[in-house]
């Protein structure tokens, strides 16, 4: 019954990265710790090859559908690419416990909560203004220079604690790059699976891992995640920020309390 719920969750985590372009890897940590009792460390290892593949996989149809932006995926991506492996190298000093990687972890979890939850359609409507604002800045130097250093910021997190950073990638993405959310949600995916593989890079010789846990998951989350993008032509993504926000909050407290 464990492996089965294991198995369902995991084509929730695809479902949230196809529809929201994030929140999977917040998904994936506390499954694979919890429900398949797998060590934290290597929770968050497993995590970062399962959503880096997932995600690409996901980016396919977004891809098709013409909301990826190769532009900005390229002045994302390289920066978020060393910030992931740094930050799994910094994962491997003596000092920093599983412990400590968890409540890190938890902390992320409920920014990231906040940060859907507080998320509105005043909110939207803002970010569209400012995207169209932006849009015609993006020239300027400042905004070249601010989406390689989120990228850098976001890909620390990655590495560090597992977290794909989609709830902050696409905020930057429509504020700074000046793109529309679907845009900003398939251009995110895209990035996230360039991120989680210099991530995982950097956790190969401090883990052992499952890879048969690994595979299957990753084929049941891909799943999930192609049916996601194909949902999004029916739903608005922003509708169901706020929800999976509360959601991500209830998880984010069990895993301080679990800790």
């Amino acid at each position: 019954m464990t492996l089965i719920i294991g198995y369902i969750l995991a084509g929730c985590i695809g479902l949230s990265l196809g529809l929201i372009g994030g929140g999977g890897s917040i998904l994936a940590v506390p499954i694979l710790i919890y429900v398949m009792e797998v060590a934290p460390k290597a929770a968050i290892a497993m995590s970062l090859i399962i959503v880096g593949i997932v995600s690409l996989v996901g980016a396919i149809p977004h891809w098709l559908q013409g909301n990826v932006n190769l532009r900005i995926a390229a002045i994302f991506a390289p920066a978020a690419m060393a910030g992931a492996y740094l930050g799994a190298r910094l994962a491997a000093l003596p000092f920093i416990t599983e412990t400590f990687q968890l409540i890190c972890f938890g902390i992320v979890m409920v920014v990231a909560s906040i940060l859907m939850i507080r998320k509105n359609s005043k909110s939207s409507q803002k970010e569209a203004s400012s995207a169209k604002k932006s849009d015609s800045l993006f020239t300027h130097q400042s905004h070249w220079l601010a989406i390689p250093l989120e990228g850098l910021g976001v890909g620390i997190l990655t590495g560090f604690v597992g977290v794909g950073g989609g709830f902050a990638i696409i905020p930057a993405l429509v504020l700074l790059g000046g793109i529309p959310m679907k845009e900003a949600i398939g251009t995110s995916l895209l990035i996230i699976a360039f991120k989680s593989a210099t991530g995982f890079l950097g956790y190969l010789s401090q883990v052992e891992l499952d890879w048969n846990l690994v595979i299957s998951f990753t084929i049941v989350a891909s799943v999930g995640t192609l049916a996601g993008a194909y949902l999004t032509r029916f739903i608005d993504a922003k509708n169901l920020q706020k929800g999976f926000g509360y959601f991500v909050l209830a998880v984010a407290v069990f895993v301080l309390i679990k800790r």
